[in-house]
């Protein structure tokens, strides 16, 4: 299980405010399949239930008895349907009205995603292109007839999506009143096997059987020999600029419900991407496809002013894509793991970093920072060691400093690096597809040095919170 939105939540928001930090950074938090990738979500807008925190329903008294943290996600399913049980027995007229006025704001997404997840479970999880045709196809007297059927169920997901929305929100007023920013990462596709994909299939390069046509991907890269397949189905991107690129305005504003500024992952693919034939098995037979992203950031703009996104630049970065980026405000990222090879002239050595700039040790797709330089050779390690002149202070902290000494806007610290983890608690590994998405911290690895420690660095290099 993963943690929750509960009382553990409110402790790390007062961990980072009681360490001098002003960003929580989260992976996407939306439900997953079975891997647990959150980069491979069953829908864009709806909230992981398994971050449902047991303990605030119970303080809401929609459970009767104590409350057990459940152990699986089957327990977690259980729990929910108890507590909206509970709900309808005994919830006050101010709850009942927010249920409804819930359901009625977020009625565009939630009603496809209700009923994509009863219908997913009706066919034993089962993706959306193995059901009946006429459900596959959305054929209208079908979608009614299982609205009927399942009425009770779509319910109780509603519900789940609705006990999700409230305790967030209760979080992030929390974390910004401590002046604490929450930091999301919006994946720039979505997968195949997702409500969004089944409800609005027009926008996505699919046969008349559902099946991509062709899927996304990189190619070879510093992560993998052969690329990366990564089998999300392409946007259709000229019908998308019919309307107005409407699908992306209501993406984003979801996310700015959830989070104060968010970052798009594989920001390249805005400008050009990765387009791999469905039949292919690897990466290495894709090519290159202009996307017309100057006309999305326009129109994200005059939406959304200022726009708060930090653009995911990593990997082939063409100047096109620089460009890009730089045309619209976008700060790009860099990775100090990266920076030792190549030179001086390497950009993501702290010495070339700029303002418009997230410096990171690593991300969640990197080695942690003791693990990274405990697998360098001798001579790569002596030159971290030079560069950072870190004699007598244990890595990852020379790194840590060197992130929050840079001039980059904003700094950010994976847990891992904060604990001096090895590589057993790596978060993901890519290319490999199993293993990944498990790690978790307890409050018994952090030592009462930490958050004073942090608060420190923070003071010296100009990084405390604004009041």
């Amino acid at each position: 299980m993963c943690g929750t939105l509960g009382p553990e939540a409110y402790r790390f928001v007062d961990f980072l405010a009681a360490a001098g930090q002003s960003v929580w950074q989260f992976l996407p938090v939306g439900p997953t399949h079975d891997d647990g990738s959150p980069y491979q979500c069953l829908s864009l807008h709806a909230g992981n239930p398994l971050y449902i925190s047991v303990e605030q329903l119970a303080s809401d008294g929609w459970l009767e008895g104590s409350a057990q943290s459940p152990k699986t996600a089957a327990e977690q399913v259980a729990v929910v349907e108890l507590a909206y049980r509970g709900f309808l027995r005994s919830a006050g007229d101010a709850d009942r009205r927010h249920f409804s006025e819930f359901i009625t704001a977020n009625g565009h997404w939630l009603e496809d995603y209700a009923l994509y997840v009863v219908l997913r479970e009706a066919h034993h999880h089962a993706s959306w292109v193995e059901w009946p045709a006429a459900l596959r196809d959305r054929d209208p007297a079908a979608l009614q007839a299982a609205q009927r059927q399942y009425e009770q169920a779509l319910q109780r997901v509603r519900f789940e999506q609705f006990v999700f929305y409230r305790q967030w929100q209760s979080l992030k007023d929390h974390a910004n009143r401590q002046g604490i920013a929450l930091f999301g990462d919006l994946p720039i596709f979505v997968a195949h096997d997702s409500a969004d994909v089944w409800a609005q299939q027009d926008y996505f390069q699919l046969d008349d059987r559902g099946q991509p046509t062709v899927v996304a991907g990189v190619p070879p890269d510093y992560f993998s020999a052969t690329g990366q397949r990564w089998g999300n189905p392409h946007y259709r991107w000229e019908r998308m600029q019919q309307d107005g690129f409407q699908w992306w305005v209501v993406r984003f504003k979801t996310q700015f419900q959830l989070f104060d500024l968010v970052r798009i992952d594989h920001f390249r693919g805005f400008e050009s991407y990765w387009e791999i034939p469905a039949d292919h098995d690897t990466a290495m037979g894709g090519r290159w496809v202009e996307a017309p992203g100057d006309a999305l950031f326009e129109v994200l703009r005059r939406h959304f002013d200022p726009l708060p996104v930090v653009a995911e630049d990593l990997g082939v970065i063409t100047p096109d894509v620089e460009a890009l980026r730089i045309r619209h405000g976008l700060p790009g990222m860099k990775i100090l793991q990266f920076a030792f090879d190549g030179g001086s002239g390497n950009p993501y050595l702290p010495h070339n970093h700029h303002h418009l700039a997230v410096v990171y040790t690593g991300t969640h797709d990197n080695d942690t920072t003791l693990g990274w330089y405990d697998g360098l050779p001798v001579e790569s390690r002596r030159h971290v060691d030079e560069y950072l002149h870190c004699a007598g202070e244990a890595m990852p902290w020379p790194l840590i400093r060197a992130a929050l000494a840079s001039v980059a806007g904003l700094a950010v610290i994976p847990m891992q690096d904060v604990l001096a983890l090895g590589s057993e608690h790596r978060m993901n590994t890519p290319g490999r597809p199993d293993g990944n998405w498990r790690w978790r911290f307890n409050w018994d690895q952090v030592q009462p040095a930490m958050a004073p420690q942090l608060r420190h660095l923070s003071d010296l290099y100009g990084r405390k919170p604004p009041a």
